[in-house]
């Protein structure tokens, strides 16, 4: 089983989509029993709420249910349980690798890197508009993909 620990900065808009995103996509392939997937942020400031209405109501319109993960921060043990740590941005990745032990930080990288003709970090659309959320999507979609290729599904 790969276990893989999606992280932004609050968990409630990026990380929450990518996990659903990620899930939908384990679940159209039958792969759910061969992945674990959570996401955390690296800030806890919304721990305990659930994702943003606008990226629940965007990832609703593409068919994936997000609307019961709730936030939570990145643990220490988090380090250890994950075999893939995946940062929606630079900032994030930085915090992580501050946080990692030194025998950890190589599951931790960008989402996007390695993913051709994509920006490597996910934009934070929480100060946005709607769109901002749809294009979250498309980057996470094309990221989920990715990363399924890569871990040779």
């Amino acid at each position: 089983m790969t276990r893989v620990l999606f992280v932004c900065l609050g968990n409630i808009c990026r990380s929450p989509s990518a996990q659903g995103v990620f899930e939908a996509r384990l679940a159209e392939r039958g792969l759910q029993s061969a992945f674990e997937v959570d996401s955390a942020g690296t800030g806890g400031y919304h721990a305990g709420e659930p994702p943003d209405r606008r990226a629940q109501a965007a990832a609703r319109r593409r068919g994936y249910d997000i609307s019961g993960q709730r936030a939570r921060a990145v643990r220490d043990g988090d380090f250890h349980q994950f075999d893939l740590i995946l940062a929606m941005d630079r900032s994030n990745l930085s915090n992580l690798l501050q946080r990692a032990p030194a025998n950890c930080r190589a599951k931790v990288r960008l989402f996007m890197s390695g993913v051709r003709g994509w920006p490597e970090e996910v934009p934070d659309p929480y100060f946005g508009g709607d769109q901002g959320f749809e294009q979250v999507l498309d980057m996470l979609d094309a990221a989920s993909d990715a990363l399924l290729a890569e871990q040779g599904y």
